[in-house]
């Protein structure tokens, strides 16, 4: 597994290119941890239906309750 992340920046998104994280924190709530484990689960249940055809998933696109948060994605290893 590899965590890839992007600074908070003024850039347009397609200038910023991502960097290798060796840490990541979550400062959420109970409820919030319970959704991204959902989350995740559906996740590795898509990679197992699609195989090779995933590619990624984004976080909000499946939970409108985090259109506001950062962008969390899933991508294919």
């Amino acid at each position: 597994m590899h965590i890839y992340g992007y600074e908070t920046t003024d850039q347009p998104m397609d200038t910023i290119v991502p960097a290798s994280l060796a840490e990541v924190t979550l400062n959420a709530t109970p409820a919030e941890l319970r959704a991204i484990a959902e989350f995740f689960l559906h996740c590795a249940d898509e990679m197992d239906r699609m195989g090779r055809e995933f590619d990624h998933i984004h976080l909000a696109d499946r939970m409108r309750e985090f259109e506001t948060s950062p962008h969390l994605v899933v991508a294919r290893a």
